[in-house]
């Protein structure tokens, strides 16, 4: 078969014992993604929200890969991440798992409780 020939599925006749090719790489190949879990991606849109509601920020992204995850922050769309919050659990024993990169690469915060890692994103509320 040429690398051009488009792949044709054969029909499946009762008794032929026909192979099935499956196009999902085998589990033992596949490896672990880094996520955020619900109360971690709730922090972060909290703090997205309101930003987005003030006309700060206007779009976000999120980047899944097997040592990091990485929510993007953008002004605009068209730009490069203002701010990213990444996740890192490799680090989470030395500097914590949580940080805040702005667009120049310098770590703003990081730590290993999410909420006071963002708070480096928030002004500091005046209370009377």
């Amino acid at each position: 078969m040429s690398d051009i020939e488009p792949i044709r599925p054969r029909p499946h006749h009762a008794g032929s014992t026909t192979n099935l090719v499956t196009f999902n790489r085998p589990e033992r190949d596949r490896k672990p993604v880094t996520t955020f879990d619900r109360q971690e991606l709730s922090a972060i849109l909290a703090v997205y929200g309101r930003k987005v509601a003030a006309g700060e920020w206007r779009d976000y992204a999120i980047d899944l890969g097997s040592e990091t995850a990485v929510f993007s922050v953008f002004r605009r769309a068209s730009e490069c991440p203002i701010y990213r919050i990444q996740k890192s659990p490799r680090d989470a024993r030395k500097q914590g798992a949580y940080s805040v990169v702005a667009a120049s690469g310098m770590v703003l915060k990081r730590g290993r409780d999410l909420a006071r890692v963002l708070g480096v994103l928030e002004p500091a509320r005046l209370i009377d």
